[in-house]
């Protein structure tokens, strides 16, 4: 059974903790759709979303016609990067996307300020979690770990940022598909773990 998850980019994502979790669940077998802020629908312009450093990634769907649709996916990805974390964290449809996937049982990741929007959205009570030095006081509820560099804790992956990004990604790997997976990847990646 081939498992699923999206990963959110709003204007201002880091661009390497995004592509880095497309890359590496992609070469897992993982199918991986890049989700963005406004509609594609028939005959609009492809969306892009631009990275913190001017990356610009044409994303695969807009998340309001994801929604329309009704899509389920087994891992809902919320990338770091400034504002993209910010504008994660504000936007409403964000919020009803990741706290019904959550519901429907989606594993939820964030890596860097990407646990704050997790916090707002009330989905780090009682977790333990880690996030990039200085968004501690934000992750409202969690057990705040300042020192690993990727938390799993239940259905809840979080991360420090762009220096822990493969492990983050290769914990996914390991949580949506399975042990011997990330260990094969993290080798023929030459992945010190």
């Amino acid at each position: 059974m081939t498992r699923s998850a999206c990963v959110l980019l709003a204007d201002g994502f880091e661009e390497i903790e995004a592509i880095t979790v497309v890359d590496v669940l992609r070469r897992a077998g993982v199918c991986v759709s890049v989700l963005g802020g406004s509609t594609t629908g028939a005959g609009a312009p492809p969306r892009r979303a631009t990275g913190s450093h001017g990356l610009s990634v044409i994303v695969d769907a807009a998340l309001v016609d994801v929604v329309a649709g009704g899509a389920r996916f087994d891992a809902v990805v919320l990338p770091g990067g400034l504002p993209g974390a910010t504008n994660l964290r504000d936007d409403a449809r964000v919020r009803d996307f990741v706290v019904g996937q959550h519901a429907q049982g989606a594993v939820l990741a964030a890596v860097c300020a990407g646990p704050i929007a997790l916090a707002r959205f009330g989905l780090l009570r009682g977790k333990k979690a880690t996030c990039y030095p200085g968004f501690e006081a934000e992750l409202t509820g969690a057990v705040v770990d300042t020192r690993a560099a990727v938390v799993v804790d239940g259905d809840v992956i979080t991360s420090r940022g762009v220096g822990t990004s493969l492990a983050f990604a290769l914990a996914l790997v390991e949580r949506l598909v399975d042990a011997d997976a990330a260990r094969t990847l993290a080798e023929k990646m030459l992945v010190s773990t």
